[in-house]
């Protein structure tokens, strides 16, 4: 916009602000021009998608502060929400003008899912007091970028399902307040970067194409909520577990992680635990009786005899790995009883089962015993992926304890 465009904008905004105090002198606070014009910019970048009708109220002769998703504090813009928040509800096209970046008061910045493509503006760095920001299911590509380092008051991050590739800048890492990082479902590569908040609850970068390995001390403990899953790290994480004492879910499945599952994880107050489709190897024994509802080890090199206590899990996933030995008790004893309700031990060395033939399995659980080194004792529904075959060749068993 060349000098004497601005001049005019600026005379323009002054004359409305003037006549709407003549009208209604004490209805409203005048928003401060410069937040008037960004809103402007905002708007020309942006539209509705066809059955959305946010910008309706967006009409510039009346008060900005009444725009739906405009929330001020005084004479500045404090919150940015762009979008029908309701669920289900079209979002916006177009693309988020640089002009975000003026809205020096502003705290919180969201994008309903939409079909917003082009890439994140630079100017946002300039909200040194954002802490929220949650631009998700879109189009945005390019690269995420490094000055967003600079929001020093940032708590939340959401890019999640989008187009953002490279690497994820070291500088988020530095941010001392954040509480939630939320970056999958991109393109996003290179290794994870070292977060230092300690209050950081959850970290969430599942399917991308993130690689090399983790630090020990590369997470804080007060993470809750770790899901590094569907990507190429590599490793082991047995150092870093061992510290993260707090979480509640924990998925790193689909990776390429070695080395062994560190005892004092199975103690972690966690809901789902998913560690599959890795190469873990050795045993497994956990420091206590094991409260987790699910667990999922299987498709790893773990070996040894299968822990009695995981027969407190209700749904237990050890399938496609190399335990031998005989199948615990404890396990026919709960699963009689309805108490578990997934018990896949299909793909092992196991030796035996301590089951009666004629035993009936409760309708609400499923056993698969299948590929073995025995002959099942009962015959029970298996997944299809187990194949057709109900015993291991003897070559392979004797092989195997030989």
């Amino acid at each position: 916009m060349a000098d004497s465009q601005r001049v005019k904008s600026f005379v323009c905004i002054a004359l409305f602000s003037i006549c709407l105090l003549q009208c209604n002198p004490i209805a409203f606070a005048i928003l401060d021009p410069v937040d008037f014009l960004a809103l402007q910019s905002i708007r020309k970048s942006l539209d509705d998608m066809p059955g959305s009708n946010y910008f309706a109220s967006w009409d510039f002769t009346s008060d900005p502060c009444n725009f739906a998703g405009v929330y001020c504090d005084s004479d500045k813009v404090i919150a940015l929400n762009l979008g029908d928040p309701r669920a289900g509800a079209p979002g916006l096209t177009g693309r988020i003008d640089p002009a975000v970046g003026k809205l020096s008061a502003l705290a919180e910045l969201s994008v309903v899912p939409g079909r917003i493509f082009g890439a994140l503006p630079q100017s946002i760095s300039q909200l040194k007091s954002l802490r929220f920001l949650a631009v998700s299911r879109n189009f945005i590509s390019g690269q995420i970028p490094a000055s967003l380092g600079e929001l020093r008051n940032l708590r939340t991050l959401d890019l999640s399902y989008n187009l953002f590739a490279g690497a994820i800048p070291t500088a988020i890492g530095t941010l001392p307040e954040l509480s939630n990082v939320i970056l999958c479902h991109n393109r996003l590569s290179g290794s994870v970067p070292p977060f230092a908040s300690q209050t950081l609850t959850r970290l969430d970068l599942k399917h991308n194409d993130l690689s090399g390995s983790l630090a020990p001390n590369s997470l804080p403990p007060s993470l809750q909520y770790l899901s590094l899953s569907w990507n190429r790290l590599t490793g082991p994480v047995d150092g870093l577990l061992n510290r993260l004492g707090q979480l509640n879910y924990l998925d790193l499945s689909m990776n390429q992680l070695t080395g062994t599952i560190p005892g004092r994880v199975f103690t972690y107050p966690i809901t789902n635990l998913q560690l599959q489709r890795n190469m873990f190897s050795g045993r497994v024994q956990p420091d206590g009786q094991v409260s987790i509802s699910t667990i999922d080890l299987s498709y790893n090199r773990l070996s040894g005899e299968i822990s009695p206590l995981f027969s407190t899990v209700q749904s237990l996933y050890l399938n496609n790995n190399r335990f031998t030995g005989q199948v615990p008790g404890s396990f026919v004893d709960r699963l009689l009883a309805a108490n578990i309700q997934i018990l896949y031990l299909q793909h092992n060395f196991l030796t035996g089962i301590q089951i009666n033939p004629t035993a009936e399995i409760p309708v609400s659980s499923s056993l698969c015993l299948q590929y073995n080194c025995m002959v099942p004792p009962l015959q029970t529904p298996c997944p299809l992926k187990a194949g057709k075959q109900k015993t291991r060749p003897t070559a392979q068993c004797n092989e195997w304890r030989g």
